[in-house]
């Protein structure tokens, strides 16, 4: 590929026209990979539409309910392009919906019932004259591109076929195979500031704030806030380990069958927190603090705590319907009260909504965009199907297949924790307060 001042030559290719579909929750730069993708495609005169919220409109398709322009999909022009890069939320809109949630094992992609969801959407994108899909959204929507995909290799050998690439979106970062997500750093620096806001009012009144920040499965989100923002302390769910974890029974309701599950042990989590209250006030004279906890402990908490909080379709429990930070802060204060004789006030609070949104910073917009143009580099340029754009180093483009992301046997993905004792995780325990 020329990299001098002239126009790049155009790509053969036999694709015409690509749909972009973006999934689950919103990230900031989301509109630059959306932007800089159709911009690819256009300027090598393919037509490009954009799949309007999510899969939620599409799976809808049928005799009865056609695919409406405005309604169902847009048509992506440049005029509509003009300053998106840079803009905030989503120009086609987002939703949950998963046309693969009856598909939990290879054998069910022979079943017709099974992938009717699936169906619907490969006959919704050939309605409207398909012939590649960029999907772009977490890990629930990559297992959704690789169903996706697989299921095409059961249809007939005519059947036109629709190559799909997946954009790893996430602002908890927790994806294999990329080192970054977009969006990450831009969710970092917002959740941050609010931190330090916190921070400020904590010491006007010598108390604390205990702030549970997004980051389902895995603590990038905490940690990276909790560094930036100069919070007390982080807890995630690599932190639940050795006398942090401990196990319950329950029994299956519908098996009878008894389980053993592994749980947080609340009692050494909390004394954990009181103690890095009392190091601060004993030996650093600050009776104040931000304490920041990832959303997915929740999926620690005891079977009492959760009796009744319902899941999504991807199995997960929905957190907005707990509130984990209120929770903690009521034991943190009690047991705080219990070892001192003197009350300090613990305020818990949500972080999170308010970055999924944010403008966009710089580092995030040029990653963003590279993953957009890296969709189009992979369907035209090199014709791959059922890969995930990825970038490492200086925003080098690489392509990881599917079956290197998703266990063929489950289709599941898998999430990438910080790793225990590595830099990162040091980082963050170095600079919050020392507890022996």
């Amino acid at each position: 590929m020329s990299t001098s001042l002239s126009r790049p030559p155009l790509t053969e290719s036999n694709i015409r026209k690509v749909a972009i579909v973006f999934s689950g929750g919103p990230a900031p730069a989301a509109n630059a990979v959306i932007s800089t993708a159709a911009a690819a495609f256009l300027r090598n005169k393919i037509e490009v539409v954009g799949v309007m919220y999510g899969y939620s409109q599409v799976v809808q398709f049928g005799p009865d309910h056609p695919m409406v322009e405005g309604r169902d999909y847009v048509n992506i022009t440049h005029e509509r392009l003009k300053r998106t890069r840079n803009s905030q939320g989503i120009l086609i809109g987002t939703a949950r919906t998963n046309p693969g949630v009856n598909v939990s094992d290879p054998a069910h992609l022979k079943d017709p019932e099974r992938i009717a969801p699936l169906r619907t959407v490969y006959d919704a994108l050939r309605s409207i004259g398909v012939d590649a899909l960029i999907s772009i959204g977490g890990d629930d929507t990559l297992k959704t591109a690789n169903k996706f995909q697989r299921f095409q290799d059961e249809l007939p050998k005519d059947s036109p076929r629709i190559p799909v690439v997946h954009l790893p979106k996430t602002i908890d970062n927790d994806y294999k195979g990329i080192d970054f997500t977009f969006g990450y750093f831009t969710a970092v620096e917002t959740l941050a500031g609010e931190i330090r806001n916190l921070l400020a009012d904590a010491e006007c009144s010598r108390s604390y704030f205990l702030a549970e920040t997004m980051g389902r499965s895995a603590g990038w989100l905490s940690y990276g806030a909790a560094i930036a923002g100069e919070a007390s302390l982080a807890i995630s769910v690599e932190d639940i380990t050795g006398k942090y974890l401990t196990t319950e029974e329950t029994v299956d309701k519908k098996t009878g069958e008894t389980q053993v599950r592994e749980v947080m042990n609340l009692e050494e989590v909390v004394k954990r927190i009181v103690a890095t209250m009392r190091v601060r006030e004993d030996s650093e004279g600050k009776l104040y603090g931000v304490i920041v906890m990832a959303e997915g402990l929740a999926e620690f908490l005891p079977s009492s705590e959760l009796e009744g909080v319902p899941r999504d379709e991807h199995g997960h429990i929905a957190i907005s319907k707990l509130n984990l930070s209120r929770f903690f802060a009521n034991l943190v204060a009690e047991e705080y009260e219990k070892q001192t004789g003197h009350k300090r006030k613990v305020t818990g609070l949500t972080l999170g909504y308010e970055s999924r949104c944010a403008r966009p910073q710089a580092f995030d917009v040029m990653l963003g965009s590279q993953l957009g143009v890296g969709a189009y580099r992979a369907l035209i340029e090199r014709q791959l199907d059922g890969v995930m754009v990825s970038v490492s180093g200086q925003l080098d483009l690489n392509y990881v297949r599917f079956e290197e992301l998703v266990d063929p046997e489950t289709l599941v993905t898998v999430v990438r924790y910080i790793t225990p004792d590595s830099d990162f995780h040091r980082l963050a325990r170095f600079l919050e307060t020392y507890v022996d």
